[in-house]
């Protein structure tokens, strides 16, 4: 593909259970202006895919690499990242932060080194599904969802990989730190985060650790990209 503009490419990814297909809306309302959005489904991810239960950490942070390179071309891109998106992209802005040139975590934040999502899942599940609404309810809110979304996200969700919940994500490189970085707080505000994040909290710690960082309140559920997609997508435009 080529483009006219100088501004760089998006490249939007989902968290858990989650494909391609959940930025639909999103896509269309970034596609009413200058921007060169793509989403991408993670390995694993792929309702297709009969060795999807397999894959790991490793296997979506290359996916990400290989389909930034292809992206990259004149420029870093611009990596949008939903919930558990966060551990292969954190890989990605290790492995490869020159690539990057601005990463917007969406109702997320990057992962320390060492951070396993599910340390405690049995080695023997292959695969989890997605948990019943009242249990998920429990661990993010569903608020702004409309029970049509919520009967979308049912039918078209596809379990997460045991291998990628299992995984420790390892990092060594600190320029991770110094890309920029937008974070999109839905579900607790923005001065809630930077405050968990001073007092040492493990799952916003590398939060303080970052040097350009900009923060940005937009008050909704954990997937504002079903409740606010015109919101969300005005605040990834901004995100230069």
């Amino acid at each position: 593909m080529t483009t006219t503009t100088s501004s760089p490419t998006i490249l939007l990814i989902a968290g858990h259970w989650l494909g391609a297909w959940a930025w639909d809306e999103v896509l269309e309302h970034l596609s009413t202006d200058h921007s060169r959005a793509v989403a991408m489904t993670l390995p694993g991810l792929d309702g297709d895919d009969p060795e999807r239960a397999a894959k790991t950490l490793d296997d979506q942070a290359a996916a990400v690499l290989d389909v930034i390179t292809r992206l990259a071309v004149d420029q870093p891109v611009t990596l949008v990242a939903h919930s558990g998106a966060n551990a292969p992209v954190s890989l990605v802005l290790d492995r490869h932060p020159e690539l990057v040139h601005r990463v917007v975590w969406v109702d997320s934040g990057p992962v320390a080194t060492g951070s396993v999502f599910a340390p405690d899942l049995p080695e023997g599940l292959a695969e989890l599904p997605l948990p019943s609404f009242d249990v998920l309810a429990q661990q993010a809110s569903l608020e702004g969802l409309s029970a049509e979304v919520l009967e979308r996200f049912r039918a078209r969700a596809v379990p997460e990989p045991g291998p990628v919940l299992r995984q420790p994500v390892e990092l060594t490189n600190d320029a991770r730190r110094r890309v920029r970085t937008t974070l999109v707080c839905c579900s607790i505000p923005g001065a809630q985060v930077l405050e968990l994040a001073r007092a040492g909290h493990a799952m916003f710690a590398e939060v303080g650790n970052l040097e350009h960082l900009d923060v940005v309140d937009l008050p909704t559920g954990h997937w504002p990209m079903w409740s606010r997609p015109r919101d969300l997508a005005a605040v990834i435009r901004s995100a230069e």
